[in-house]
């Protein structure tokens, strides 16, 4: 176990996930996949099966999921029916508990001892016309209008190569360069140590941990559950759910760079330097 670290740096900048993170997009895709197999007479998606799922790109968690399923169906049928039945429901996407109040207060909050804004970046795995979507509702969109349109680093960003989404480091670390890059010519870059990332998925957490920055983890209840046995393996980012290789990027269990929390509502804005006006 690696030794407990106590001198951070001062968190700078918060990066995002979106997907059960910030809105309720995660439920609505069970929703969706359930209208499904209820339609070939299929029992409703487990929680083991929807832990194993969530956060997870399609080309790894298909198999896993038809296999499990037995639908009488070609799983590219499914796919296709499945994508178009969440875009049916995406517009639906509604906040989650915390996530205004967080946004809120983020937006306007300052580093305890730097006296610098928090800056605020999005780094979700989806794409643009699943964004659109995903904002229909006037709330949702007034709390993704948060974050800047070059602070939003979407699945389908020119700026991510192909083949690098999450668990690679590149969509925070892109994130990242969009913030200094919109800096002023004399502020000093961020670095990722003085970044907090915000992930519900066992691949984001991997994501930011291996960016180099900090990360709080607000899983889902079903996905808590799943893991809890687990819970130190998650936060060094060293569950291996998807190999990509480069495990120096990886944490140490126990080494502090990484919390979990129930809900956005429980996050300790004192415990990392940062300082909301009443």
């Amino acid at each position: 176990m690696a030794p407990r670290k106590t001198d951070f740096p001062p968190i700078r900048a918060c990066i995002f996930d979106m997907d059960g993170l910030l809105i309720n997009s995660e439920d609505i895709i069970t929703q969706s996949i359930n209208l499904l197999l209820e339609k070939y007479s299929r029992p409703a998606i487990t929680r083991t099966i929807r832990a194993q799922l969530m956060g997870i790109p399609d080309s790894t968690n298909g198999d896993v999921f038809h296999n499990w399923a037995k639908l009488p169906i070609p799983r590219e049928q499914f796919a296709r029916e499945s994508s178009e039945q969440m875009h049916k429901l995406f517009p639906n996407c509604e906040p989650l508990p915390g996530a205004v109040k967080l946004l809120s207060n983020l937006s306007r909050a300052r580093s305890a001892s730097l006296g610098d804004p928090i800056e605020l970046a999005l780094a979700s795995t989806t794409k643009s016309n699943s964004y659109e979507l995903k904002i229909t509702r006037p709330e949702t969109k007034q709390l993704l209008d948060t974050f800047q349109p070059d602070k939003r680093i979407l699945g389908d960003d020119p700026r991510v190569p192909k083949g690098r989404g999450k668990p690679a480091p590149d969509m925070y670390l892109i994130a990242l360069q969009a913030l200094n890059t919109t800096a002023g010519p004399d502020a000093k870059p961020i670095l990722p140590s003085e970044c907090l990332v915000f992930e519900d998925s066992i691949i984001g957490v991997e994501a930011g941990r291996r960016a180099g920055m900090r990360v709080i983890w607000v899983p889902h209840p079903d996905l808590a559950i799943e893991y809890q046995d687990r819970e130190d393996t998650v936060l060094a980012g060293r569950t291996g759910l998807v190999e990509i290789g480069d495990t120096w990027q990886l944490g140490e269990i126990g080494d502090d760079w990484a919390e979990r929390i129930s809900s956005l509502e429980q996050f300790d804005y004192e415990k990392y330097g940062i300082d909301v006006p009443l």
